[in-house]
């Protein structure tokens, strides 16, 4: 039956109650308030107990305390919503009910021995449904937050704290990178010290959105894409330090997790001579530098510090007489009097667009940051070629393998050939901490742990091994320092080059002229006791 048309005595909405009968004129009539009542339940329909275990109930927020002391229970069958009510004196109580369901609601007696037991039922299984219906309204919650909810809630004090906490614990203890990672129960915040990942702290489960869209808000990203991969930057001060952050971010099965890149603006470029390169090696990559023309590539992993060798290598070329320009992505080092550019391809301004542009600036040096593909590596061989010093850096293993590298960019051998002038491969080790380093001495059957010590002679021999206190945070280590590999490109070098000669050949005929390979430069700074045996043995690759 369809609601009644008629409206209320103060002309509300119409009426949603379906009374299967009407009242009775000498009902209406009848002196009393409970007249109406009770002529009103004569022509009402009876639930049985049955029905009610059998229905399906309709709460719609109502709360099973307020319908348990009214002795009402809302249930659906058969399609019909229907009301179970003990006394007809409730039946006023039905149209609100019936609005708040936004459903017509068929009044139906019941006893209430019957009602109340309907009702316990459900009370038992929302007691029971309540982990579940919590974790499904949180979900339908967080689907329906707005971006400016969604920023209200990043931006406040709390989340604020919490990120800037973050930071300056990182800061603190010398960190590079910042690892926000939403896992099942929250989200984990990880650092990298030193190259090893270690956990900072864990947040609730509810903090993990609010966390990372306040690291977007800050890197202008945005907050309301959460399928796919974002890339932005940001500039902070934290603890009196400029710091400029890369930030990445990338969706998972928990949600979205993000990497934050430390650069801090105000650290200063290390000097060319203490970067740790050993006489020869020095000797070697100091001459290259000289050099009028040419190219000098420095190769490593991420993270293995190329960026920190160009910018010494750059500080030592700064003066009056040299133009010197790069491009950069980030900028990480500035050096005054050196023209710095950062790459934006949002607008065209690649590595190979900066470069073409930079030999319309009369330069004598040029440094790109990263080889990344085949147009850069044409522009970047050319200008090499044509009068200017090229430094740029490479993703390889090898000193060696950055020259199979370029050719598979697309670079011809007799060019190649042609513009080398130095190829530097490098790792970071981690150093001993001064504090509370031991010393030992290399047991005899040290080489079976691994066959790459066999050629070094190193039983007997003193060494320091690592051991943890608190000035380390009890890793044994504290900083980092570089091992390098460097190849000097001779003529020989140059004809095998153009000949076609492989990475293993070329590799040969540099170790045989006194080329040292990053493990023999790891175990030069293990016996002068900056690093351990077994942290040599973590970066370096076999051969």
């Amino acid at each position: 039956m369809k609601p009644t048309s008629h409206r209320g005595a103060v002309g509300g909405p119409p009426s949603r109650i379906g009374l299967s009968v009407a009242p009775r004129d000498d009902d209406r009539h009848s002196a009393g308030a409970a007249a109406p009542s009770e002529a009103t339940a004569r022509g009402l329909p009876r639930a049985s107990p049955t029905m009610l275990a059998g229905a399906r109930p309709l709460l719609g927020g109502l709360s099973i305390r307020f319908l348990r002391e009214n002795g009402i229970y809302l249930y659906e069958l058969e399609g019909r919503a229907r009301a179970a009510i003990a006394d007809a004196g409730k039946l006023p109580l039905l149209e609100p009910l019936a609005w708040t369901l936004q459903r017509e609601l068929h009044p139906e007696l019941a006893e209430l021995d019957t009602i109340l037991s309907a009702l316990k039922r459900v009370a038992a299984e929302e007691s029971r449904a309540e982990p579940a219906q919590a974790a499904l309204t949180a979900v339908a919650e967080t689907e329906e937050e707005t971006i400016e909810s969604l920023k209200d809630l990043a931006s406040g004090a709390p989340i604020v704290r919490a990120v800037n906490e973050i930071l300056e614990l990182a800061l603190e203890r010398r960190s590079t990178d910042i690892h926000l990672e939403p896992v099942r129960s929250g989200m984990r915040v990880r650092i990298r010290v030193d190259g090893i990942l270690t956990t900072l702290r864990n947040f609730a489960p509810d903090l993990a959105r609010p966390i990372v869209s306040r690291v977007k808000i800050l890197a202008a990203l945005n907050i309301a894409e959460r399928r796919l991969p974002q890339d932005g930057r940001m500039r902070v001060r934290v603890q009196g330090h400029d710091v400029d952050i890369r930030v990445a971010t990338m969706p998972t099965a928990f949600g979205e997790a993000a990497i934050l890149r430390l650069l801090e603006r105000d650290k200063g470029v290390q000097r060319f001579d203490q970067l740790g390169l050993s006489p020869r090696d020095f000797d070697l990559f100091s001459r290259a530098l000289k050099a009028p023309h040419g190219m000098i590539v420095v190769t490593g992993p991420t993270g293995s510090g190329k960026t920190t060798t160009l910018a010494a290598a750059l500080a030592t070329l700064n003066d009056l007489t040299r133009k010197i320009l790069t491009i950069e992505d980030p900028v990480e080092y500035e050096i005054d009097g050196i023209a710095q550019t950062q790459v934006k391809p949002a607008i065209g301004l690649t590595f190979a667009n900066a470069l073409r542009a930079f030999l319309r600036q009369d330069p004598d040096v040029i440094m790109v940051g990263e080889m990344r593909d085949t147009e850069t590596a044409g522009v970047a061989i050319q200008a090499s070629l044509t009068g200017h010093l090229v430094l740029t850096t490479l993703h390889t293993n090898t000193a060696a393998a950055a020259i199979t590298r370029l050719i598979d960019l697309g670079l011809e051998p007799f060019l190649l050939s042609a513009s080398l002038q130095s190829i530097v491969a490098q790792r970071l080790v981690r150093l001993l901490c001064s504090k509370c380093r031991r010393a030992m001495r290399i047991p005899a059957d040290f080489g079976r742990s691994d066959p790459r010590y066999r050629a070094f002679d190193l039983e007997g021999k003193q060494v320091f091994e690592a051991q943890g206190c608190e000035h380390c945070a009890g890793t044994g280590y504290a900083g980092r320092r570089a091992v390098f590999e460097v190849l000097d490109v001779t003529e020989e070098t140059r004809r095998m080059i153009s000949a076609g000669a492989t990475e293993a050949e070329i590799e040969g005929r540099a170790r045989a002229n006194g080329m040292t390979t990053l493990i023999e430069d790891g175990i030069r700074a293990a016996l002068a006791g900056d690093t351990s045996v077994q942290e040599v043995l973590r970066v370096t690759t076999s051969r």
